[in-house]
């Protein structure tokens, strides 16, 4: 059986809280004299029901988390950390989700928060060899012209080498909001070049990926598994050629679906939909980015050759160079030939 951790691949769908190691989070917490709650470091995956009150109990514990990120040393160690533990699960292209207001308070504001990121993420690509894009998000909790500065910062780092944004996205409850407030941001994300990638179609069903479709024109969808639901609906994203990012742990530890058999991986890839498979917030749902492929090997039964398809579809999907994506294309070609990288 081949090593999966050895499978080249891109990950599209990981925040950057999310991405902490438990270990940084409890030694973060303790340098700065913050009382987390248990479930931030016990073994157990989140695990809530996809209500309300759900997302408030994962909401409360990001927050915990975020609140422990306290300034530019802590910010690079995030991503220094992230792109090894990419590394070492044979990612050869990262694009790392973040929202620089959150931590701009610690570091005079957004642009040095975002340039921080950046500036990291360059760094880390020339010691791990993983090619490091951003995206900005915005938050569909706060005011669509806060979505707008967002993105017009996006632009002006816009680029597809490592240390630069390569896409604009929207994410928190899918339930806040109203989607269409949020077109103008994305346009002038488009306008420079950036990847649309809203979030969703994870808490809410089909008529939410219509709404994000019809007004946010995403390159990629995080999450989207509900336009399984309605075959109308995914033949439309299928044929728009907008990719998946589908991230199983999360949508078990969410409560979308009771477990990773009832995740519609298979119909999803069936019915030709583009799949990148991501870990989304492995803080929380204990499950990094080589776990989503050994859940489609062993609960969805992918061959070798099938799984080498998912990885080829998220490298295609990636906003990464050209040389990039043709280096990584081969890989996965040498993983199915069984020679091992040098």
């Amino acid at each position: 059986m081949r090593d999966l951790d050895l499978l080249p691949k891109a990950h599209l769908h990981l925040h950057f809280t999310g991405s902490m190691r438990v270990s940084t989070l409890a030694d973060l917490a303790q340098r700065h004299g913050i009382r987390l709650p248990s479930a931030l470091l016990d073994d157990d995956p989140l695990h809530v029901p996809a209500d309300e009150r759900g997302w408030f109990r994962f909401q409360r514990l990001y927050d915990a988390a975020r609140a422990c990120v306290r300034g530019e040393q802590d910010m690079r160690r995030i991503v220094a950390e992230a792109v090894a533990d990419d590394a070492a699960e044979g990612s050869g292209r990262l694009e790392l989700q973040v929202d620089p207001t959150s931590y701009a308070p610690f570091v005079g504001g957004i642009t040095p928060a975002l340039e921080i990121v950046l500036d990291e993420a360059r760094a880390a690509s020339a010691r791990s060899g993983v090619d490091v894009g951003i995206v900005v998000a915005a938050s569909r909790m706060r005011h669509p012209l806060e979505a707008r500065t967002l993105a017009r910062l996006a632009a002006r780092h816009a680029g597809d080498g490592p240390g630069e944004v390569v896409g604009f996205g929207l994410s928190n409850d899918e339930r806040r909001g109203e989607t269409g407030a949020f077109a103008p941001a994305f346009a002038i994300a488009r306008r420079a070049g950036l990847a649309s990638v809203p979030h969703g179609g994870e808490l809410l069903g089909p008529a939410h990926v219509e709404d994000v479709v019809g007004h946010l024109h995403p390159d990629r969808l995080g999450h989207g598994v509900r336009s399984a639901e309605d075959p109308h609906l995914l033949e439309r994203v299928v044929d728009e050629g907008i990719a998946l990012e589908v991230c199983p742990a999360s949508n078990v530890s969410l409560g979308v679906y009771p477990s990773a058999a009832d995740v519609p991986l298979r119909a999803l890839v069936d019915a030709g939909a583009q799949v990148a498979l991501g870990a989304d917030d492995p803080l929380l749902f204990r499950s990094r980015l080589t776990a989503q492929y050994e859940t489609a090997r062993t609960v969805h039964h992918f061959t070798d050759h099938e799984l080498a398809d998912l990885a080829r579809a998220s490298i295609r999907a990636s906003r990464a160079a050209d040389t990039v994506r043709a280096r990584l294309l081969a890989g996965v070609d040498d993983w199915l030939a069984g020679v091992r990288p040098v």
